[in-house]
């Protein structure tokens, strides 16, 4: 999947977290073992220090739960407009 400048844009304006940082991020991902809940721990918790904002442990609970269970959409430009 490509996105666009204007994509990276619109994430950095609302998270103040830059291109460069998220393509590092993409990659880590990429590389990890995404059923994993040490490792899905490991990432949320260093995007949540990236974006400077907390994550509850129900949160990351839930966040572990869809990503595990195959519960994650897509298309993920929603998530930004």
């Amino acid at each position: 999947m490509k996105f666009s400048d204007e994509f990276f844009n619109k994430v950095e304006k609302k998270t103040n977290v830059n291109k460069e940082t998220i393509l590092g991020l993409a990659k880590k991902v990429q590389k990890s073992n995404m059923k994993d809940e040490n490792t899905l721990r490991d990432l949320i918790k260093e995007i949540s220090n990236i974006a400077g904002k907390p994550v509850s442990k129900e949160k990351e609970d839930k966040i572990i739960s869809a990503i595990v269970n195959d519960k994650i959409p897509n298309n993920i430009d929603k998530f930004v407009n």
